[in-house]
Order: C-alpha cells, then structure tokens, then sequence
C-alpha cells in the first residue's frame, strides 16, 4: 500500500467492508442524507453533486470510519505520528452529474499539509457513473502548483479512474490531483470520504463527542491533540 501511495499518490483498497457491513453503511447514508440540512447539507451545482458535512452527527455508526487501519497506516507515513482526522462528509454523484475539475486538497504553504485522504465506496466505482480520478505522480508536483484554486482544469492526459467495488476504499495523498468523472447512468453513486491532517492543522469539525469506543481504537497521539482522552 505505501509504495503505490507515495509513488502514485493513490491506491485503491479492495473490498474492505463485507457486503453486509456495506449494506448497513448504505441505509445509514441514506438516512443521513434524508435528515441533512444546512449548512451541512450543499448541493454542488456546477459539478452536479451534493454533500453531507459533519457525517457523524446523523449516526454514530459512521464514527468508526475514523479508525481504518490502512488509512492510520497511511497517515503516519505520509504525516508523521501526530495526526488529526479533518473531517468526515458524505457525497452522491447525482445521475448526469458532470464532471468536476482535477484539484488539489490542500496548498504545500498551508498548516494542513500534507494531508491524507480517503474515499469509503458506498456504491462500486466505475468510469460510467463518475468514479474518482487521478493523474498519478502529481503529489510531486505539489511545489509547483501551490494553490488549487489557481490551478483547477477539467482533466489531464495521464488521469486515470479509480475504480473498484462496493466496500472498498481508496486512500490518497491531499496533494495528488483528482476529482470525480461524470455520471452517465440512472443511478446515483455514493460515497463517504474523510481526511487527517497534521497537529497544527485544523479541523472541519468538533470530535468531543466521540465515543470512547472510536477513542480507544485512534492512536494516542491523535487522542492527545484532540484533546478527548
């Protein structure tokens, strides 16, 4: 997994949730999504999506997606041991949605980078109802482009999709440039995508209410700069 995720600056985890366990991600999605409201609840206009921030707060069974172990792994290795989780949102590609521009996450100048990534499948990803793209090897370039607001295009000759099934999981490093393709179907295609940041980063939202349970499994360093142990 780190090898494709620092040279690629992505990689797709197969089938990380059972069937089962996807199926009860997804009805909890799905409610979650019903009970939305604003400010967390946004409807993307241009790239024809909609967005749930601050999942947890519709249903705790979502916080132990703060806990993967790939995706801890994979902050350590990119960030370092003191890390934070940012934020964690729900996204559904709605049918014709259009496709939404390459960007970045985060900007190499900014207190939360670098940052790691991680999208759960709720839906199987394919090329024809909008799965994530990536231009591998564009985390390099982080240098280079700074800022994403800059910087945005609608693809790139080396993009490829990041496909996969229901259940898994694609982490990725803030810095690689992506975005999600169009969706050509019927069907909606959703997802659930989250991020950590560094110590002195700061986060989308407040984690005091975590269970003690999600607490125990999140390393102590995280506890620590949370400051919910």
């Amino acid at each position: 997994m780190m090898q494709s995720l620092h040279e690629h600056g992505f990689v797709v985890l197969s089938e990380v949730f059972s069937p089962e366990k996807c199926d009860a991600l997804a009805t909890a999605y799905d409610s979650a999504i019903d009970r939305g409201s604003e400010p967390d609840l946004r409807v993307f206009r241009d790239c024809s999506s909609v967005r749930l921030a601050n999942l947890v707060r519709y249903d705790s069974a979502f916080e132990e997606l703060l806990a993967l172990g790939p995706v801890l792994a994979a902050c350590e290795g990119v960030i370092g041991e003191k890390f934070k989780p940012s934020g964690l949102r729900a996204r559904t590609v709605i049918p014709g949605g259009a496709m939404q521009s390459l960007h970045v996450d985060v900007a190499v100048d900014s207190s939360d980078w670098p940052l790691v990534g991680f999208i759960i499948m709720v839906d199987e990803f394919r090329t024809d109802n909008g799965a994530t793209r990536f231009v591998p090897g564009s985390h390099k370039w982080a240098q280079e482009w700074k800022h994403a607001s800059t910087n945005d295009r609608p693809g790139h000759r080396r993009e490829v999709a990041a496909c996969g099934t229901k259940g898994s999981v694609i982490v990725f490093n803030g810095s690689t440039w992506h975005g999600h393709g169009a969706n050509i179907t019927q069907s909606a295609r959703r997802s659930m995508q989250g991020a950590y940041v560094p110590e002195s980063g700061s986060c989308a939202q407040d984690w005091s209410s975590l269970s003690p349970e999600i607490r125990a499994h999140l390393p102590i360093s995280t506890n620590k700069i949370l400051g919910v142990q």
